[in-house]
């Protein structure tokens, strides 16, 4: 038998996925055996470990945690021998938000649940919902702030809404002016409280492809309206009104939308995670901007480009990591792909972005063809992907004497100070600078 180390981190939901994988490193710490990067490590209640051999010694077994944090564990590998590494990540404040948790969206329970005062950073609009201003003493006055969500699902959307100068018009509307009727083509839904997920101070929103699901899994009674091209969710708090694009269509994984209403020293005051065991927590690396890791954790970036046309927005994502990882200058077997992502889906500005902006790095360059790409991405409307709207904005740059793509510069500059750029997916504060 030969000499290894066994690797997996538990998780404490009893329902969830044990195929999650996520990114690490197995370092000599005596120096007597290699060194093995971007190890995968699989996620669960009860994962199968996968198995590394190594020669006989003293190990650090790190564990890359999308959040950006590291975890690490001590190991002795004996000769002849498989030694089990587990990580442990069964602490969630809640067992539902265990794929959160793992995100890096919710502090650990010992924190959440923690009487006393709980650390957090001096950005205090950046963390939550409400933005409870601390004391002289450090306390958060409890009772400051009605501390309870509206969440209203939009199940289809007005594709004159996705314009950038419709979601900045959004930004200046009236505080009673009813956010989510502006932009659904039917009748919008406002969603019961998640009593099964947590509690009322970090409600845990799930969609499913025909729509929301309500306590225990069921799917909600929504009506006979049709699921459009776009969703969105409008979660408001207080003063605070967030607009987020939900990522649908995405096969049948799960889409969790988790509110913060609590100042927090963890995550955003919105956060979106795809509950896609292949690339859920790639996605989650991409938007920390670590392109490289999601590349080596997605199985195969090519083949989400190839194979999964049928679920564009995976195709989407594949697509923004492969043009953020290689440079390659002449003609690729992929660079078709990307014609055909931005022609199939009219409504995906994301295709039209990613086409324009491969013709931009590629050589000789074609600066007409990009540039009218670029102008027919925001024509189509705003991005699915907070990266889509940074290479949007990077990408008119290059034509700086061309007025069609300053006037739009401008618009998607105006946009960007709305966005919470930690997200994969573009949530807008509509309300920033009054909560």
């Amino acid at each position: 038998m030969s000499t290894s180390l066994a690797v997996r981190l538990l998780l404490s939901s009893p329902g969830e996925s044990n195929d999650a994988v996520i990114l690490g490193d197995i370092h000599s710490a005596d120096l007597t055996g290699a060194t093995l990067r971007d190890i995968r490590i699989p996620c669960g209640v009860a994962p199968q470990p996968l198995s590394y051999d190594v020669m006989p010694g003293r190990y650090l077994v790190s564990a890359w945690l999308p959040s950006g944090l590291v975890l690490t564990e001590n190991a002795v590998a004996v000769e002849g021998r498989e030694t089990q590494v587990d990580f442990n990540m069964t602490d969630s404040p809640y067992e539902t938000h265990s794929w959160q948790y793992l995100m890096g969206n919710i502090e650990p329970d010992m924190v959440y649940h923690s009487p006393r005062q709980a650390p957090f950073t001096e950005s205090v609009a950046s963390r939550s919902m409400v933005a409870t201003l601390a004391g002289p003493d450090g306390a958060v006055p409890r009772g400051a702030v009605d501390l309870t969500a509206l969440a209203t699902w939009i199940g289809d959307s007005t594709p004159a809404s996705w314009s950038f100068a419709s979601m900045l018009e959004l930004a200046k509307t009236p505080p009673e002016s009813p956010v989510a009727r502006l932009i659904a083509s039917g009748e919008p839904v406002v969603l019961p409280a998640p009593y099964d997920c947590g509690d009322e101070v970090t409600p845990l929103y799930r969609f499913r492809p025909n729509g929301p699901v309500g306590a225990r899994g069921k799917p909600l009674e929504v009506g006979s309206g049709p699921v459009g091209e776009r969703q969105f969710l409008v979660v408001e708090a207080a003063d605070s009104v967030r607009l987020v694009t939900l990522p649908r269509p995405w096969g049948d994984a799960d889409v969790e939308v988790l509110v913060n209403l609590r100042q927090s020293p963890t995550g955003s005051a919105v956060s979106v995670a795809v509950r896609d065991p292949e690339v859920g927590a790639g996605l989650a690396y991409m938007a920390q901007g670590a392109l490289d890791m999601a590349a080596r954790l997605f199985t195969d970036v090519e083949s989400m480009l190839y194979s999964k046309v049928e679920n564009p927005l995976a195709a989407a994502a594949g697509s923004y990591v492969l043009i953020g990882t290689d440079h390659s200058e002449s003609e690729t077997r992929w660079d078709p792909w990307l014609v055909r992502l931005a022609e199939r889906f009219p409504w995906l500005s994301d295709g039209a972005i990613l086409r324009s902006v491969r013709l931009l790095r590629r050589r000789p360059r074609d600066l007409g063809w990009a540039r009218d790409g670029l102008i027919e991405a925001f024509d189509r409307g705003i991005p699915f992907y907070t990266l889509g709207l940074v290479w949007l904005i990077e990408g008119p740059s290059a034509f700086p004497g061309d007025p069609d793509c300053a006037r739009r510069l401008d618009l998607a500059r105006q946009l960007a100070w709305l966005v919470d750029l930690r997200e994969p997916f573009l949530i807008l504060d509509l309300r920033q600078g009054r909560a």
